[in-house]
């Protein structure tokens, strides 16, 4: 029997409590648990674990910070000379660190060559 499963689910705060609260009321076993909703018991665990540390503000997402250099590769339209000036510093500080580790980049950048 094979078990499929989705990419990068997520589950908000309400479900994970929904799921949690059967197994820390010993209503059921966390392996009936983890086939019913198709997790891994680690995740689950996990869940249980926070939420007995830190109640239901365990168990809530966090936001993952982003790139925050992001919005220049998506535009290269700048709202002010200052961010034209960050985004200048951002491309001299990769192409210094590249120098640094031997990576010599040509043109646009589609063209690196590694030199020893």
């Amino acid at each position: 029997m094979e078990r499929k499963r989705e990419k990068n689910r997520v589950w908000n705060t309400d479900e994970k409590e929904k799921i949690i609260l059967p197994v820390i009321n010993f209503e059921k076993t966390i392996n009936q648990t983890c086939r019913e909703y198709n997790i891994s018991t680690g995740l689950l665990s996990t869940w249980i674990e926070k939420y007995k540390r830190n109640g239901i503000k365990g168990l809530e997402n966090k936001r993952k910070p982003g790139n925050p250099m992001a919005k220049y590769f998506i535009t290269k339209n700048f709202k002010s000379k200052e961010e034209e000036l960050e985004y200048e510093i951002m491309k001299l500080r990769i192409e210094n660190e590249r120098l640094k580790k031997g990576y010599l980049v040509k043109g646009d950048g589609s063209i690196v060559v590694f030199k020893k």
